[in-house]
């Protein structure tokens, strides 16, 4: 027979498994201009160096899935070839009916309940795609652990910026950083924060 004692027991227990449970990586991965401009205002990325990989198939190859805004989503859809293919791809839309490609892709309303539910779910690191206005909500919210940048040597002077209403102050830690006979910078950093919602 178990007794009131044993079933406290019980539940410690399981709390702390639950707990030690590994929590996956949100990563933001991408490139914007010396000016921080991630797009032209027409949202065009005809800028971006295409003459080397620049890390990204080892990246790719780290995550099993990608998160991003509807507005990214509908420029990926331009592509000639489904950028995202074999990822189980999370698009957040107030839309649940907006059109598809590839059978991975969900389109996802409540952004913090859902990725605070996925982080400890099963699986490799996340990859956070964009837009701005999605980045924001995710640094706002303390949801993003490490991000990479590639910096083009490229001034576009007018564009859709990397950051968006950013409302306190990030530090970062450096991890590793890559220069390229192109130009082009890249920087890996662990985002130090305090104040992050996965330990909720």
């Amino acid at each position: 027979m178990i007794n009131h004692y044993s079933c406290y027991v019980i539940i410690v227990f399981i709390h702390r498994a639950l707990l030690s449970e590994p929590i996956r990586k949100i990563k933001l991965f991408i490139a914007s201009s010396l000016d921080c401009y991630i797009s032209r205002e027409d949202r065009s990325i005809d800028w971006l160096f295409t003459d080397d990989d620049y890390g990204y198939l080892e990246f790719y190859n780290s995550i099993d899935t990608v998160l991003m805004g509807r507005k990214t989503y509908d420029i990926a859809l331009e592509f000639e070839q489904y950028p995202f293919k074999g990822k189980k791809c999370n698009v957040f839309s107030k839309n649940p009916m907006a059109k598809k490609k590839d059978q991975d892709v969900e389109f996802i309303s409540d952004i913090i309940q859902f990725v605070k539910h996925l982080i400890r779910s099963k699986g490799k690191d996340i990859w956070l795609v964009g837009g701005s206005d999605i980045i924001s909500i995710f640094l706002n919210a303390s949801l993003i652990d490490e991000v990479i940048f590639s910096i083009h040597p490229i001034v576009l002077a007018k564009g859709i910026p990397l950051f968006r209403n950013i409302q306190r102050q990030l530090d970062l830690k450096l991890i590793k950083s890559s220069s390229y006979q192109s130009g082009l910078i890249q920087s890996h950093y662990e985002i130090k924060d305090d104040m992050h919602l996965k330990t909720i």
